[in-house]
């Protein structure tokens, strides 16, 4: 049941803010926007998201699998193979997703010029 406090991101407490600061960090993100409607696997994924540590995959494809966000299916093979997809949930959040990379190519050039003229 969703309350008032558990779905109020001004609340330090809520469970709302907790689910936004999972998501909105740019491993998750980058990984959101790399599953797009595909399958990958996890070595598939690294090459898509250039600079990420294994470390760090390994961990946001976890949270994002408790978030329900991304399935984990294990394949009983030797080696096993594992594969990620975008749940429905996922891929709602990768339409803010990909709302906030054509944002960002948008004003691009705008905020470019402003550091410009900020460091300058």
């Amino acid at each position: 049941m969703v309350t008032k406090s558990s779905s109020d991101l001004a609340r330090a407490d809520s469970l709302a803010r907790e689910i936004f600061s999972d998501v909105a960090n740019k491993w998750a993100l980058l990984i959101i926007e790399a599953l797009g409607e595909r399958t990958l696997r996890f070595g598939e994924l690294r090459g898509e998201v250039e600079g990420i540590s294994h470390k760090m995959l390994t961990q946001n494809l976890r949270m994002l699998e408790r978030n329900g966000l991304l399935l984990r299916d294990v394949h009983p093979t030797v080696p096993p193979r594992v594969e990620y997809t975008l749940t429905a949930a996922g891929q709602g959040l990768r339409k803010t997703v990909d709302g906030m990379c054509d944002w960002t190519q948008r004003y691009l050039g705008h905020i470019e010029a402003s550091r410009r003229r900020f460091d300058g």
